[in-house]
């Protein structure tokens, strides 16, 4: 497959050289609406570091994106590296074709609704100085509107995930590892242990997220907010289908399959079985039932056999009780049982509380 690179003037894509320190690998598609692409690119192009790349893949964008690209190349130069994939391989794929691109001794990876404080990669880079760590991170802020660095502040992982990286904070880490965006990795981890993102497919994350971690020696935090996730009504969160259902259902069995093949299983095994239960099977069963009024039965008995092939015995993982609240661990041993029963009585719960939270806003109206 032949990919098309284009900076200003047309000149050869060669790569950052020697002393490169950061590559950031944004994938592009259908962004150049509302400012989005514009915001984010602009954010990333006056980072307070120097040697440093931008690597944009359009990943077969309808819309003005590439020309978008074209424009900030021709601004910035060799700063700007563009990639115009020949096909759509969705996100995984835009950011693998970046990693194949990328020339940093560190990367880190952005997505093109959102953007970042300027001093984020300097504060980023700093820390790893100081400390040797090989994965950095900071927190998030959630906003629904472009520009605006307002919002509500999402925490990413926790000082116990942190420092030199033992069984106990590895198992921390796969149980949460927290959103790749808002980190910088050590591009050996990706190159090295042949670390690349699942593509066509959504939910490519859930899938690899925790592997880099698998192999680092330390990881450190910002305590900061510095990058800023735009949630907005196409975001790919949003617009749950089967076809997305299942994709995050594959996600996570590519997890468990890549730990069984590079020997991490037996470690982390306990977790990838509580984490394939709640991301794969209870994540994606009420977002699907929230999101669908005429739920598929064949789906639900599709997702009820897809728990038992991977974690037969969930009830008797060490985190099942722990972790999962009662309400949910009755839902999962009814459907477990039942997919017909468990859908009538999920139907008659959610209509009860539809009648009793509008009495309850009635009576305060009144109380007013």
């Amino acid at each position: 497959m032949k990919v098309r690179k284009y900076v200003a003037q047309a000149q050869p894509v060669t790569g950052g050289g020697i002393g490169m320190r950061l590559s950031i690998i944004v994938p592009v598609y259908n962004m150049a609406g509302g400012g989005k692409l514009n915001q984010c690119l602009e954010s990333l192009m006056s980072q307070e570091i120097e040697e440093y790349e931008v690597i944009a893949v359009d990943d077969c964008s309808r819309d003005g994106s590439p020309e978008i690209l074209k424009e900030f190349a021709a601004r910035f130069g060799d700063r700007l590296k563009v990639i115009l994939s020949p096909e759509n391989r969705r996100q995984g794929g835009a950011r693998n074709l970046g990693l194949e691109a990328a020339c940093g001794e560190w990367v880190g990876f952005v997505d093109s609704d959102d953007w970042v404080a300027r001093d984020m990669y300097a504060r980023l880079l700093a820390r790893a100085e100081e400390t040797g760590a090989d994965i950095v991170g900071c927190d998030l802020l959630v906003t629904e509107e472009t520009g605006r660095e307002t919002g509500s502040p999402v925490r990413e992982n926790v000082q116990e995930q942190t420092g030199v990286l033992g069984t106990a904070e590895r198992r921390k880490i796969v149980l949460a590892p927290g959103s790749m965006v808002v980190k910088i990795y050590k591009r050996t981890l990706f190159t090295e242990n042949h670390i690349r993102f699942p593509e066509k497919m959504f939910y490519e994350d859930n899938a690899i997220a925790a592997l880099p971690f698998l192999y680092a020696k330390r990881f450190e935090r910002v305590e900061e907010s510095l990058y800023f996730y735009y949630q907005h009504s196409a975001s790919t969160v949003h617009g749950i289908s089967v076809d997305k259902c299942r994709d995050r259902m594959r996600a996570m069995e590519l997890f468990a399959e890549e730990c069984r093949n590079r020997g991490f299983l037996e470690e982390v095994q306990e977790e990838a079985d509580y984490v394939l239960y709640e991301l794969g099977y209870c994540n994606t069963l009420f977002s699907y039932l929230q999101a669908e009024k005429h739920p598929d039965r064949k789906f639900l008995r599709e997702l009820r056999d897809y728990l038992l092939s991977h974690v037969p015995d969930i009830g008797a993982n060490i985190y099942y009780g722990e972790r999962t609240d009662e309400e949910t661990r009755k839902l999962t041993e009814l459907h477990l049982k039942s997919p017909a029963w468990f859908l009538i009585y999920y139907r008659v719960l959610h209509l009860y509380r539809g009648i009793v939270g509008g009495l309850r806003g009635r009576h305060m109206e009144k109380a007013e």
